[in-house]
């Protein structure tokens, strides 16, 4: 009779692995409390429950030490759930609100700029050879994420990529709360009736409105989670490929120009998602050093006792 070892090893469970269940968790709790009806909700809080399971089970089964395909799938499965998680929020906007709160924010950039940025710009500076390389840096989010990953898997830089996972899964979910505690729709359709000109562009433009038109929620422009997903990208690439992130910064400046010419977000949106993605940022590393300081320490204090013993 053959006998076959069980491994009985403890799965690891990263950073990134607890925030997206802590997400679902908190989600189905705020929607099971402040849920209006849950004969409403109930969707929500079957994908919510659903994607805690998906990742709990990915965390125990799915062995990064087995293969390359294994790895893959442990290391960057998050990357397949921000659009479902995007999606999710659509439902949610008047979870505590009944309507968007977009005059707010214009009131207070008309009193701060002394008019509004996405009128100015739709008046005054509006012109294809601006709207087209604006509009090329926008887009370019699209891929910032898969191809960072990307470069980090072929430079087996995994320790990075479990570290910048969580710093980009935690802005994400901050990003997503504030949608409906603060439900913005954005410029683009509070003043769709006031817009002088078109926004014309030969190329990227008619692809950012294909997958702007396609893909995006009505409401949670506040934050911009784009502008604080690439400023994380921007400063892990600045920590760890300093003399090659200077491509990612002119792409990422340019996005957050493109977010409010775009008529996307106020500019009160892309400062807030800076603001969550400068702050998040700086806490992983914070976190992480702090872990590899904890490591270093039982390391030595662990070759102490061998050398002792022996």
């Amino acid at each position: 009779m053959k006998l076959e070892l069980i491994d009985t090893s403890k799965k690891p469970i990263y950073l990134f692995d607890r925030f997206i269940i802590g997400y679902c968790f908190l989600m189905v709790v705020v929607i099971a409390v402040i849920g209006r009806s849950w004969s409403q909700y109930w969707d929500e809080l079957s994908f919510y429950t659903g994607m805690a399971i998906l990742t709990y089970v990915i965390t125990q089964y799915i062995n990064e030490k087995k293969n390359n395909i294994y790895r893959i799938l442990r290391l960057l499965y998050p990357v397949l759930f921000f659009t479902f998680f995007y999606r999710a929020t659509g439902s949610l906007m008047f979870l505590l609100f009944d309507s968007f709160l977009d005059v707010q924010i214009i009131s207070f950039e008309k009193m701060i700029f002394g008019i509004n940025p996405t009128l100015f710009i739709d008046q005054n500076l509006l012109t294809p050879w601006l709207t087209e390389p604006i509009s090329f840096c926008y887009f370019s989010y699209y891929f910032m994420i898969p191809v960072f990953f990307i470069i980090l898997y072929i430079k087996k830089d995994y320790e990075i990529i479990k570290n910048s996972m969580s710093a980009i899964c935690l802005t994400f979910f901050l990003s997503y709360l504030l949608f409906f505690l603060y439900p913005i729709e954005g410029p683009r359709w509070y003043f769709a009736g006031q817009y002088v000109n078109n926004i014309e562009g030969p190329l990227f433009r008619r692809l950012v409105e294909m997958v702007i038109n396609t893909g995006a929620v009505r409401g949670g422009c506040m934050p911009s989670s784009h502008f604080g997903i690439a400023l994380v990208i921007t400063m892990y690439s600045f920590k760890y490929y300093r003399n090659k992130a200077w491509i990612i910064t002119v792409l990422t400046f340019g996005l957050a120009i493109g977010t409010v010419w775009g008529r996307f977000h106020y500019v009160s949106d892309v400062i807030v998602g800076g603001l969550i993605g400068l702050i998040v940022t700086l806490r992983i590393w914070k976190y992480y050093d702090s872990q590899q300081k904890v490591k270093s320490i039982k390391l030595k204090k662990s070759e102490k006792i061998k050398n002792n013993v022996s």
